[in-house]
């Protein structure tokens, strides 16, 4: 199935809303009234949420459509799938996420990330079998996690205000620019054939993997909007950093992403 990238340019850029939907679902716990107000993080008082009545809004469409689409077929597609199989599709994609993160490294002017990135890349697609194994990690070389949004932040170009974009979900004006523009390019599956299928197996493939994170960030706040605002300004400022944040301001954020991605 060959497709134009004109006439895809759509389906490729709502790659980016899995961030969104992958969230909202597991914040959505209407009979908690006993969980941990995370709103006031120090991220949520430095950036601007000047549009939150339309931003709540959209947070709403979102979580509706994970849950009358989204959910219901990632709990399919987790029923039948071996593990293996599985396993293997994850490296694949994350196999194609290094294309991205050896160009951002490079634009950041972190060269030595930047080129274990590139040789990331070259063994798991030669000895990996096209990227279905993970053999760079095997053999040591450490996974990073780049976009060109870190890199404007990087080069001091501001976020601007928090958006909830339809489907895209969480960002900022920076960061939305940066999704639709050059990250979308540097994505090989973007060039693929068959990328609406690539498109749909990754979603639903990230999807069933955050099934374990639900039930913890479901105590998390009785206000899920500004949860999970929260916790994505956090995570982008901890991924911009480098991990390097401040301890004082947003620690048990951290702590929660932290215990979330050991899961």
């Amino acid at each position: 199935m060959v497709l134009r990238k004109t006439q895809f340019v759509s389906y490729l850029s709502t790659s980016f809303m899995l961030s969104a939907l992958l969230l909202l679902s597991a914040c959505s716990n209407p009979n908690n009234t006993n969980g941990t107000d995370l709103a006031g993080s120090s991220n949520s008082k430095t950036t601007s949420d000047r549009f939150e009545n339309v931003n709540r809004k959209i947070f709403s469409f979102n979580k509706g459509v994970d849950k009358v689409l989204l959910k219901p077929v990632a709990k399919a597609y987790k029923a039948v799938t071996p593990k293996f199989v599985d396993k293997s599709i994850g490296n694949f994609f994350s196999n194609l996420g290094d294309v991205g993160n050896v160009i951002n490294n490079t634009l950041q002017g972190k060269f030595t990330d930047a080129a274990s990135d590139a040789e990331r890349f070259v063994f798991n697609s030669t000895l990996g079998f096209a990227g279905l194994v993970d053999v760079a990690s095997a053999a040591g070389l450490k996974k990073h996690d780049e976009d060109f949004g870190q890199t404007l932040a990087k080069w001091g170009v501001k976020s601007g205000p928090y958006v909830m974009l339809p489907f895209l979900g969480p960002s900022t004006i920076r960061d939305a620019a940066a999704k639709v523009s050059v990250d979308r390019y540097t994505d090989p599956a973007h060039y693929s054939d068959e990328n609406i299928a690539l498109f749909i197996v990754e979603t639903v493939k990230k999807r069933s993997d955050f099934f374990a994170q639900e039930e913890v960030l479901k105590g998390l706040s009785t206000d899920q909007y500004s949860a999970l605002r929260d916790i994505w300004l956090q995570n982008r400022e901890f991924l911009i950093r480098d991990g390097k944040v401040d301890k004082k301001a947003g620690s048990d954020l951290i702590d929660e992403l932290e215990m979330l991605d050991s899961l």
